[in-house]
């Protein structure tokens, strides 16, 4: 039986992950189930696009050339250990740092979320699309931005020394 503490830590854990897991898995069915592989569909001309791209490598299409038992092996088992790390910072991140905290369960959730692509697909579904004219970043999903967010909550702790001792 958990302390009250430490059960209303790991409800902020779950409650974060999941409805970053939901969120991703839910938008990710909506362009499965609607736009069919390699289209996309203006929604703001000249900026932004919902596109459906399945991406075989990692992130910027890393290791996308490598044959697929490869890259799956590879990448589950990197997302695997990854999500085993950010849940030992989470476990060992103090009460007193709540933001810190918030930014390893956002990245939890994201890398789950993607490994729940890769497990289910052998890869993982992109559908975010921005651009300005011939710039272009490459395509992402809600598990991205989750996993983009915390990592700058995490920096901005790293730069400005408010890491736990």
């Amino acid at each position: 039986m958990l302390f009250p503490e430490a059960r209303a830590k790991y409800q902020k854990l779950v409650v974060v992950a999941a409805t970053v897991i939901v969120l991703d898995q839910i938008t990710k069915a909506a362009i499965l189930n609607t736009l069919p592989l390699y289209r996309s569909v203006a929604v703001i001309p000249g900026f932004f696009n919902l596109a459906h791209i399945q991406n075989p490598g990692g992130a910027f299409g890393f290791l996308a050339t490598q044959s697929s038992s490869v890259r799956s092996m590879l990448f589950v088992l990197i997302s695997s250990l990854a999500v085993g790390l950010i849940f030992y910072f989470y476990r060992n991140t103090p009460k007193t740092h709540s933001l810190l905290a918030t930014g390893f369960a956002l990245i939890f959730g994201g890398a789950l979320g993607n490994l729940i692509d890769r497990v289910r697909f052998g890869k993982v579904v992109d559908f975010l699309d921005f651009y300005l004219g011939s710039y272009h970043w490459p395509a992402f999903n809600i598990a991205d931005s989750a996993i983009t967010v915390g990592v700058a909550i995490f920096l901005i702790h790293l730069v400005f020394k408010k890491l736990p001792e």
